[in-house]
């Protein structure tokens, strides 16, 4: 059995300057722990794979296409494959969310 201890991770920054986490980087799923403070954003732009988004802590604006919900902790929204998506920590509190991947379609969105 393997377990991750989360919260042992390193923070790394993804190339949109914000906090983020590897969790697994497996080909057949990638997980990255997204740590936005107020006022971060992720721009719109779409992936070859379908992503689930699983707030962990905080609340924020998702945008999946032409809909945006404030998704709070909790809460899992899902983007379908080249579907537009963005987030957005505007509602004065941290917003981490787990970017959940299937399959994977890159090594890491982290450096």
């Amino acid at each position: 059995m393997k377990v991750i201890k989360v919260n042992e991770l390193p923070f790394m920054k993804t190339g949109w300057g914000i906090k983020g986490k590897p969790i697994i980087d497996m080909p057949e799923i990638g997980i990255v722990n997204l740590v936005m403070e107020p006022g971060e954003k992720v721009p719109s732009h779409k992936t070859p794979v379908n992503v689930l988004f699983q707030v962990i802590e905080g609340k924020g604006m998702i945008t999946i296409g032409d809909e945006t919900q404030i998704a709070e902790a909790g809460d899992i929204v899902v983007s379908p494959t080249q579907v537009p998506h963005a987030l957005e920590a505007n509602q004065g509190c941290v917003f981490s969310v787990y970017v959940i991947k299937t399959p994977n379609p890159q090594k890491s969105a982290v450096k």
